[in-house]
């Protein structure tokens, strides 16, 4: 799937082999195409889609996928033809920045549905007799500028960040700097 473009990909539908006479076979052909996909066409839903098969652990997934003629070419997006070529340097160490206070390990169980959740919510609270409020959505900041915008959201994701290296810093044993005495207060005692 590797050669295929994932914009031509539509959806997901996982493929088993049909009773006990087909499992050998299945899994035969299965690791027959490991590293390769089958291409082909398939009437499903009253139309006819072209399909993409593929091996995926125990079994074969195949996705549907669009035709060459069901995608739109970026050269065809009006919007796009005034998107600037030269570009601030600043500006993209900036938002190289930014972005990168985002990396880290991909974990897709992270995102959740909001609008799911928050629609169940409502339904079990109109079941408990609950009055339902809606949650307040907070407005985004105004933009003028580009670089106070990334500045702006660097200073927001990177916060938490700069807390854990200041911690960081102040456990490191410092070899060049010399501690003040410090000068004991003395308590009254009552």
């Amino acid at each position: 799937m590797e050669a295929i473009d994932p914009i031509y990909v539509e959806r997901p539908y996982y493929l088993a082999p049909d009773g006990q006479m087909a499992l050998e076979a299945f899994a035969v052909i299965r690791e027959g195409m490991k590293g390769k996909a089958g291409i082909g066409k398939l009437a499903l839903y009253g139309r006819e889609y072209l399909v993409a098969v593929q091996p995926r652990e125990k079994g074969l997934v195949m996705y549907t996928m669009r035709r060459s003629n069901e995608v739109r070419s970026m050269d065809a997006i009006e919007e796009l033809e005034n998107v600037p070529a030269k570009l601030k340097p600043e500006e993209i160490k900036m938002a190289k920045q930014v972005i990168g206070n985002f990396e880290g390990q991909l974990d897709l169980t992270e995102y959740k549905d909001a609008y799911q959740e928050e629609l169940q919510r409502i339904i079990d609270a109109k079941i408990a007799g609950q009055e339902v409020v809606a949650t307040e959505e907070q407005a985004p900041p105004k933009v003028v500028n580009l670089m106070d915008a990334l500045r702006q959201s660097l200073d927001r994701v990177s916060s938490t960040k700069k807390k854990a290296a200041k911690v960081a810093e102040i456990e490191k044993p410092a070899k060049a700097a010399k501690a003040a005495p410090v000068k004991e207060k003395k308590r009254a005692r009552g």
